[in-house]
């Protein structure tokens, strides 16, 4: 893992203490800028080997960039003052496969068994597109990136199988075909988009009803441009049903003080 960046404690740090603090509880796309923001899967270490398997299987959708140890909170190679209990600003916990709660920390629910998995975030790739003067619609829109589960399989492992989930960001021809050269550099946080138009193609029914986040407009002469995304394994937990398990909310992911750039292939 590359070295954290003074630069990117600073940013960082002031954001997680905003969130630590109550002050944000919502989407993290446009927060920190420059700065890797992670998905966020936590497990019980007796399902821990076989979901890093099942993220080794499916590098596009779950690209791990850092294992926790068991029972432990803080991630050192991400940020040098994390708690992964109360540093992302809302968390779903799961039981049997079902959502039964969304709290803004897991304190009252961590134990010495859980290990943490932070997970690349396109939102690291959407600084490098809004630099090169691509539009990103859904922080126009002051919206969360909408989320859809596709019909395209993930590569199983152990007990882990389940759906491809795919973000959707609208764009004009000449400027996805920009995004796919820019984000193919990125290959950390998920790299080169999955497909582009015809949302049918891969099991959407309805482009303006995102299974997670919010609809954008995609205006005339513009494609949906999908890339994999991190909330795969949540479409995987429904899937599976594992007894227990706890991920970041579609949107609020974790900040770390890793700058962008330290990811992006030369």
């Amino acid at each position: 893992m590359n070295a954290i960046s003074d630069i990117g404690a600073g940013v960082g740090l002031l954001e997680r203490l905003r969130i630590r603090a109550g002050h944000h509880t919502g989407p993290t796309a446009g927060l920190a800028p420059g700065n890797v923001q992670a998905n966020l899967v936590i497990l019980p270490r007796a399902l821990a080997h076989d979901f890093l398997r099942f993220a080794q299987a499916n590098p596009k959708p779950c690209p791990v960039l850092a294992v926790g140890d068991p029972g432990d909170p803080t991630l050192p190679g991400l940020a040098r003052d994390l708690d992964i209990r109360t540093d992302l600003p809302r968390y779903r916990v799961w039981r049997d496969g079902v959502l039964v709660d969304e709290p803004t920390d897991i304190k009252a629910l961590w134990r010495d068994d859980l290990v943490s998995f932070p997970i690349g975030c396109s939102f690291s790739f959407e600084q490098a597109l809004i630099e090169d003067g691509i539009e990103i619609r859904h922080i126009s829109c002051d919206a969360n990136v909408p989320m859809y589960r596709t019909n395209i399989p993930t590569v199983p492992a152990g007990p882990f199988h389940g759906p491809l989930v795919v973000s959707m960001r609208p764009m004009k021809p000449a400027d996805a075909i920009r995004a796919i050269q820019i984000t193919s550099r990125f290959p950390a946080v998920h790299g080169a988009p999955v497909h582009i138009g015809l949302p049918e193609a891969i099991g959407i029914a309805d482009i303006n009803a995102p299974d997670y986040g919010d609809p954008v407009p995609i205006r005339p002469g513009e494609l949906p441009v999908f890339w994999a995304c991190g909330v795969t394994p949540q479409a995987v937990i429904a899937a599976v049903r594992p007894a227990f398990c706890i991920t970041h909310a579609p949107g609020a992911m974790l900040i770390t003080d890793l700058r962008n750039t330290s990811l992006a292939a030369l």
